[in-house]
């Protein structure tokens, strides 16, 4: 493929080098190595290299451009999808942290149950306590009235005997 290029400045020749005279020998394939002694017999000029330097870069630099442009937005393209899966990321983590807030809660009504059920049966065993204190308490008064009706009933007894023992009598 061939792309025209600039044209060469005046006294510059363009083209093959095999075409710039019949003055040079050609060489044969079997005479020296196609690279050797090509630079030493070239004399080149400084615009010329320029020029083609110029034509080489006008040629391959608009698309080099638009390959960088390209590169740019799939550069930026991928920082969107980046940030967009990050967000997608945290989103799903709040999810979970949701789930996980959910079953907290459920844990939580559980052993408030558990609490409520806790309570409810120490009230019951506080109320069951202080009855059986009230009825120890009346117990041990009846029990203490009975031993001192007892002790009043043997000295009762006690005196009676004494007043029914026989006394000697006084002989004046």
């Amino acid at each position: 493929m061939s792309v025209p290029g600039p044209s060469p400045p005046d006294g510059v020749l363009s083209g093959p080098l095999d075409c710039l005279g019949a003055a040079e020998p050609t060489l044969g394939l079997s005479d020296t190595s196609p690279d050797e002694g090509l630079v030493e017999d070239l004399m080149v000029d400084d615009k010329a290299v320029e020029q083609l330097a110029e034509g080489l870069l006008s040629h391959y630099l608009p698309d080099l451009q638009r390959s960088k442009q390209a590169l740019q937005e799939l550069t930026q393209n991928q920082v969107v999808l980046l940030d967009t899966l990050e967000q997608e990321i945290s989103k799903f983590k709040e999810c979970h942290s949701m789930l996980d807030i959910n079953a907290l809660f459920t844990e939580a009504k559980h052993y408030h149950g558990k609490l409520v059920n806790i309570r409810k049966e120490m009230l019951m065993l506080h109320e069951k306590t202080s009855k059986l204190k009230k009825r120890a308490l009346k117990l041990q008064q009846k029990r203490q009235k009975e031993e001192l009706e007892r002790e009043q009933q043997q000295e009762k007894e006690f005196e009676r005997e004494k007043q029914l023992t026989a006394k000697p009598a006084k002989w004046m």
